[in-house]
């Protein structure tokens, strides 16, 4: 794998190696610092030549003259002025990555003509240079030689005005790093390695952060009585588990905001087989665990000011002679019977149980659970939007500002009876699935018959967690979607 760049932050002076980052304007114009070391005159000469317009999260990459100290200038277009928010300042330290991992030094000389950008920038572009620099190559033998970043880390300084108040605001967007690029990991290992007892471990590690862990154990869940779970799990050899993660960074008197992720490990679609074209990428069907995983990793780093509930349910759904078939009635956890007619919708009978005790044992404020649950949501939104459900409007409010924050982005979908009739069984209380029609709707009215009356809110995440499309903060099958949205989520609406 890459080495994440190591980034530091100090006041402006003469770079004397590597290359030298600087930004552009629409108008292709320098900064006062940039512009005193072109002292040839060459960034505007050859921004004209290739006819470079200085368009956000655009780049160009200039040889320096024979006696120039630094090997190259990157130069990285800024947009206009009224679009730099820190979306765009993301975008801008992601977009400068490609060239800048050329060399093993790195300035960024971050000013501008029509600008002085703040702490909070240069956090956000070294946020985004650090996310662009992730890749998983881990299992290549063969490695680019021309990457630096290889070998060894690249070192980034990061010149601006104030490098005190930037480093500080670095420190929390390090743990955001931290926690999207865990959850990236997650769900790019091929399920050979990472199977729910793995994958439990990884959520055991966090212990070192601070977080309490506990695993619960398939005789564990037995007793709880999480038949929905455990009917998933039934046809692998591999045992699953639960992950109890908590953080207790709040008062103690304080209730917690709660996280349930779906963490289908490999999901061959049981008996009800999935065709063979893609099944590979089922190896991603526990983006909402890796997800959870992720944001435990990030606010347990930035020692976020509130108590927090992470769960996720480990399972692999394969096919032997003990899996479960369709038409078997399976009693949850709530005591409710849900007769399965398709094997292949099991995220959603893993979620039941494990919303269930997590609203039991720990009467959480909210609770969110992110899932890559169906098809359905891609076929409605694409992979530009995840889908959002929820029975509480301040709750998806707060869900949606924090995705048009950080570019996670919601769209809110429907509940309602008429949907909700459509899950009613003959056989048993619910069944699995409701038809042809409105299959992500279906979904989501089959989890929130495990909510009662806690808000709650379902986030479809299966057309942006894996294999979603590249971008200048992500170039990983695995986005590690949900880390920076939740991340927001808290830090604007529920810490102390």
């Amino acid at each position: 794998m890459p080495h994440a760049p190591k980034i530091s932050f100090a006041k402006f002076s003469a770079p004397k190696k590597g290359t030298v980052v600087v930004f552009v304007n629409d108008d292709n114009a320098l900064g006062d610092q940039a512009r005193a070391l072109d002292t040839a005159g060459i960034v505007p000469k050859a921004a004209n030549v290739a006819e470079f317009k200085g368009k956000l999260a655009s780049a160009l990459d200039v040889l320096t003259p024979e006696g120039t100290p630094f090997d190259r200038f990157a130069v990285v277009g800024a947009g206009p002025l009224d679009k730099r928010d820190e979306k765009a300042w993301m975008r801008i330290g992601g977009a400068a990555w490609p060239l800048a991992k050329r060399s093993a030094d790195v300035a960024v000389i971050l000013d501008m003509k029509d600008d002085e950008p703040d702490a909070e920038a240069a956090a956000a572009l070294a946020l985004g240079l650090t996310l662009r620099a992730y890749g998983f190559d881990k299992y290549k033998t063969r490695k680019d030689k021309d990457d630096v970043a290889k070998d060894k880390p690249v070192r980034v300084t990061v010149q601006c005005a104030n490098p005190s108040k930037a480093r500080k605001a670095f420190a929390t967007a390090e743990a955001v790093a931290g926690g999207v690029n865990l959850a990236r990991d997650l769900v790019n290992e091929p399920a050979n390695v990472l199977g729910p007892v793995e994958f439990a471990g990884h959520a055991k590690a966090l212990e070192a952060l601070g977080v309490k862990v506990e695993i619960l154990t398939e005789k564990e869940m037995r007793k709880l009585g999480m038949g929905a779970l455990l009917g998933v799990a039934q046809g692998s050899a591999r045992p699953p588990r639960l992950a109890v993660m908590q953080w207790n960074g709040g008062k103690l008197k304080d209730k917690p905001v709660a996280f349930i992720g779906k963490g289908v490990v490999f999901d061959s679609g049981g008996i009800s087989i999935k065709p063979a074209s893609g099944m590979e990428d089922m190896k991603g069907d526990m983006g909402g665990a890796a997800a959870v995983a992720g944001l435990m990793h990030t606010l347990a780093a930035r020692k976020a000011k509130v108590n927090v509930v992470g769960i996720i349910g480990l399972v692999e759904n394969m096919l032997d002679g003990n899996a479960q078939r369709p038409g078997d009635i399976v009693t949850s956890m709530s005591g409710q019977t849900i007769e399965v007619l398709n094997t292949d919708a099991e995220g959603r009978l893993v979620l039941a149980d494990a919303l269930w005790y997590c609203n039991e044992r720990f009467t959480p404020k909210f609770m969110v659970n992110l899932a890559t649950l169906t098809g359905a949501i891609m076929i409605a939104l694409g992979q530009e939007h995840a889908g959002l459900f929820s029975n509480d409007d301040a709750l998806a409010d707060h869900l949606v500002t924090a995705g048009s924050a950080t570019g996670e982005k919601l769209w809110r979908m429907p509940l309602g009876p008429e949907y909700d009739k459509l899950i009613d069984s003959k056989n048993a209380d619910m069944k699995n699935i409701g038809g042809r029609f409105g299959g992500a709707i279906t979904a989501a009215q089959f989890l929130q018959r495990f909510v009662k009356e806690t808000p709650w809110a379902h986030l479809d995440i299966a057309g942006t967690a894996m294999g979603s499309p590249s971008n200048d903060i992500n170039q990983s099958w695995g986005s590690g979607f949900g880390v920076r949205l939740l991340d927001r989520l808290v830090r604007d609406n529920y810490e102390a």
